[in-house]
């Protein structure tokens, strides 16, 4: 039977980890992602997951060795976050392009200097070029949730490519909320035993990461980008599946389309800033104005075609973008411009949350009126 109880988002991701039941767990901590390997911890130690935790020496050893466990052909986890990902970095795509389908948890935090602890998609955002599915979170239950259909997404054979599930660092990571913990049959029979094509084995040799040469590098990248596309295909089904066996779900696992039959004016963000710009929304329809929201669930694949479907009829969009690419502007922002281009739409760039600075009801207003104004974007400080 399911239960329901009073937990962290760190402590709902390690839940439904334990219910996937990987075999390896390759660990570092670090703040705010700690608690997630902690817990998953006491599942091992106390004997409730039969998997092996590695205690490694860095984020780069974890990466290496979430690597090597797909190598031998068995499910694996790990969590990380900010500076932790970027040392992560020079495995990240080796694993993507190895098609190996790995899930990490991020719980999201800049990257660091000045020295800065608190949430920003910094993290996440600069690997979003490296083959690695991006799931953004806005509850714990969604975070439970997210973990349990990204194995199963990872894992179909037309997609084979990682995913990353992002929490908000300290602002989902760390606060408590209701969470309902489903039973260890119905998830075993939505996520299928692990049975990979290829792996290392003596009485069948085979060759895994070789040397890419320049007659055959393009067509592996090439074949990430197919991937990508049947992902897209794929996250919806999944998340159909998610919904007709356990009642909840996440708009289409692409994006969720709030008050937006009538709007004329909407924004669109990812993560926790999502349950706030709910706020805005209603407060806003309560004085008459046809606003609307888009939640970002899935930004890699990137789901131009729902933007553009949500957006036909909107004289503006307002981007919420939790990271800043310096010298341009958000991440989102870029790929929502160029998904719009030929739209009628006018797009406008907010940055806003940088270092985990909050994001506001009073700045969401802001973001809507500047829209309504026609004025341009700004650095919603």
């Amino acid at each position: 039977m399911p239960k329901n109880v009073v937990i962290s988002g760190s402590e709902a991701i390690a839940e439904a980890v334990k219910l996937c039941k990987p075999k390896v767990l390759p660990m570092y901590p670090i703040t705010p992602s700690t608690l997630v390997p902690e817990r998953l911890a006491d599942f091992v130690f106390d004997g409730e997951l039969d998997a092996e935790m590695i205690h490694v020496e860095s984020e780069h050893s974890a990466a290496s060795a979430l690597f090597g466990a797909y190598a031998t052909g068995v499910r694996a986890f790990t969590a990380s976050a900010s500076n932790g990902i970027a040392l992560m970095h020079e495995i990240i795509p080796i694993i993507s392009s190895a098609r190996f389908p790995a899930v990490m948890s991020v719980a999201n935090r800049t990257i660091s200097g000045p020295i800065n602890i608190w949430n920003d998609h910094s993290d996440a955002m600069s690997e979003r070029d490296q083959g690695w599915i991006q799931m953004y979170c806005e509850s714990s239950q969604e975070a439970f949730d997210t973990i349990i259909m990204a194995y199963k997404i990872a894992e179909k054979e037309q997609v084979s490519l990682p995913v990353m599930v992002c929490i908000d660092g300290f602002a989902l990571s760390h606060v408590y909320e209701p969470v309902q913990i489903e039973d260890q049959k119905k998830i075993d029979s939505f996520l299928p035993k692990y049975k990979p094509k290829t792996y290392l084995d003596p009485k069948k040799p085979t060759t895994v990461g070789p040397i890419g040469f320049p007659n055959s590098f393009f067509e592996f990248h090439e074949q990430e980008q197919i991937a990508m596309s049947e992902a897209l295909a794929e996250i919806p089904k999944v998340h159909k599946e998610f919904d007709n066996e356990f009642g909840r779900k996440y708009g289409n696992g692409l994006v969720e389309l709030i008050k937006m039959k009538d709007a004329k004016y909407a924004l669109i963000a990812n993560g926790t800033s999502v349950g706030t710009a709910r706020v805005v929304v209603d407060k806003l329809r309560k004085e008459g104005k046809k606003v609307g929201l888009i939640k970002l669930k899935t930004f890699r694949p990137f789901p131009a075609e729902e933007i553009r479907k949500a957006c036909k009829n909107l004289k503006g969009l307002g981007v919420i973008d939790r990271h800043v690419s310096l010298g341009s502007e958000g991440a989102m922002t870029l790929d929502i411009k160029a998904a719009l281009s030929d739209e009628k739409c006018k797009v406008e760039g907010f940055i806003s949350g940088l270092g985990g600075r909050d994001i506001d009801t009073k700045r969401l207003i802001k973001a809507f009126s500047i829209l309504e104004k026609g004025e341009k974007g700004v650095w919603l400080k």
